[in-house]
């Protein structure tokens, strides 16, 4: 299914989002939100086991946000600026935040196969996912203050949680660009591969996911975020009522009993 510059497609218990904008290297504008928006109500609806995020060809993932005066939210912004209007920032950063929240609380893994440059806003969508992979040719780069601007995309927030705040004050303040073999190693990326493999070892990550008892696999995930937010001791707590409410649901018979059959196990939807 395609919305022209987000292509929906599903294979098997996966769906693939591909950004697909590349005259703008897949920078979002207003349209560009509310088709992730629709897209994320659309999923939602029919919930596949596992998520991808990835942009077309093998220069850029997103460049972020379109900051070219036919973008509709900058011109609004622009105008009104020298007015000393709030207004119009805020509801850009609003419109923004609405549709990027939904998609990543979607209740099911979403991995960012980063096939090229992630800049700004983009760079901020890669972090606020679940996993992420990257190109060994990309580079990641939360460049808004270059711009006088920052984070606006619930990134900032998430990558101090993700690499820490030291790290990410480094790469929030300096703007400064982070090749593949950096991202690794400071926890920014899950897996660095070949160009125009990024897609591809997304899929498989996704699959490996997939085998997985999905009642069991949305527990871990809801207890993985949630700890973000939460004392140590409310996580401990969280975890044993979320084993004890996944045992009561009956999906550990299905594992249980392939593993004594010493057979793959199927595990219904959830």
């Amino acid at each position: 299914m395609s919305e022209d510059n987000i292509i929906l497609e599903r294979k098997g218990s996966i769906s693939i989002i591909t950004l697909d904008r590349p005259k703008r290297l897949h920078a979002f504008n207003d349209v560009m939100f509310n088709m992730l928006e629709s897209v994320a109500a659309r999923l939602r609806e029919s919930l596949p086991r596992c998520i991808i995020i990835t942009g077309s060809g093998d220069r850029s993932f997103s460049a972020g946000f379109d900051v070219q005066l036919d973008n509709h939210m900058v011109k609004r912004i622009v105008d009104e600026v020298s007015a000393k209007d709030i207004a119009p920032a805020r509801e850009a950063i609003t419109r923004i935040r609405r549709a990027v929240d939904a998609f990543v609380a979607l209740p099911v893994p979403i991995i960012a196969a980063l096939n090229g440059d992630a800049f700004g806003g983009g760079a901020e969508l890669a972090t606020r996912c679940d996993l992420r992979v990257m190109a060994r040719h990309a580079v990641i780069c939360f460049s808004e203050t270059r711009l006088g601007l920052m984070s606006d995309w619930g990134g900032g927030a998430a990558l101090a949680r993700l690499i820490g705040a030291s790290r990410a004050a480094d790469l929030l303040l300096t703007a400064r660009k982070v090749l593949s073999d950096e991202a690794l190693s400071m926890g920014l990326v899950n897996r660095v591969v070949d160009t125009g493999t990024a897609l591809d070892e997304a899929i498989k990550i996704a699959n490996l996911i997939a085998q997985n008892g999905p009642h069991a696999v949305r527990h871990v995930l809801a207890l993985v975020r949630n700890s973000r937010n939460i004392s140590y001791e409310s996580s401990l707590e969280e975890e044993a009522e979320r084993a004890i409410s996944l045992i009561a649901s009956g999906e550990c018979f299905h594992g249980v009993s392939a593993f004594l059959e010493k057979r793959k196990p199927e595990f219904p939807d959830a």
